[in-house]
């Protein structure tokens, strides 16, 4: 899927539609779309990222979903949304204020959604969107509603601190958590 720098330039600052449903066990969180994903309308579209490969090696996926069939993730009581809508280049082009009101934003969608586990991948968007400086990777003491929180290592192929492996550990121990409930 080969996409022109123009083609992908023209993808910055569209919007790509969420994979949700009332009642999923885990909305996974992403920062913001990338131009990859904007261009696709995927979620974590751009080759290079280990979201899916990381889904599928930590249990939530019976197998490699590839980003054009992310319908899928609900058939799992899995969902995608992101803090911040709007498509960038880079993470680092967002604003302060953007990730505030995207936090905003987000627990205004958790309330209306109830999902039961809030899985954020990044956790210093985590901390920058609700104001938690001290926010580690892992499950959260806030909640929003009835919804617990899970801070996850940000599965951009930039993240050089955390490998496959060692991410697939964390989101296996999410897993573990989401799946051990009724």
């Amino acid at each position: 899927m080969g996409f022109t720098p123009e083609e992908l330039q023209a993808a910055r600052d569209r919007l790509v539609p969420d994979v949700v449903a009332s009642g999923l066990r885990v909305l996974f969180c992403g920062i913001n779309p990338g131009l990859m994903t904007a261009a696709t309308g995927h979620h974590f579209a751009r080759p290079g990222n280990r979201f899916w490969p990381v889904l599928h090696a930590s249990g939530f996926t019976p197998r490699l979903l590839r980003p054009a069939e992310q319908e899928e993730l609900l058939a799992h009581g899995l969902g995608i949304t992101n803090v911040v809508a709007r498509a960038t280049a880079k993470a680092d082009e967002l604003t302060a204020e953007e990730y505030r009101e995207g936090g905003r934003l987000l627990a205004e969608k958790v309330a209306r959604l109830r999902p039961r586990w809030l899985a954020v991948a990044g956790v210093t968007a985590y901390r920058v969107a609700f104001g938690d400086k001290h926010a580690a990777i892992g499950p959260q003491q806030r909640t929003l509603g009835d919804t617990r929180i899970w801070a996850l290592p940000n599965p951009s192929g930039l993240n050089a601190h955390w490998t496959p492996a060692t991410m697939a550990e964390e989101y296996g121990r999410l897993r573990a958590a989401a799946f051990a409930e009724n």
